[in-house]
């Protein structure tokens, strides 16, 4: 669910939305819990339009996703990375 909205919103910021790619993972911690990476693959000229201002749009996402975190109790982690096509 939480995929599904951020390759939405992503889609929505790019100048390139055909590049946008979300995958996640979940990933095991030292203290037992549970986070779910997601990765944003996006276009190398979306970047900057991702990650905003001071990196305000980043942070914007990772607000929102942090509501969803007191819905459901898992832990998120997202960041995006460039591809070249």
């Amino acid at each position: 669910m939480i995929e599904k909205f951020v390759e939405t919103y992503t889609k929505k910021l790019a100048t390139r939305p055909e590049c946008i790619g979300v995958s996640s993972r979940d990933i095991t911690e030292e203290d037992g819990s549970i986070t779910r990476e997601i990765c944003v693959l996006a276009h190398s000229d979306d970047l900057g339009r991702l990650i905003g201002k001071e990196g305000r749009m980043i942070g914007s996402l990772k607000t929102l996703i942090s509501g969803a975190k007191a819905k459901d109790g898992q832990n998120y982690r997202i960041f995006i990375q460039a591809i070249n096509q």
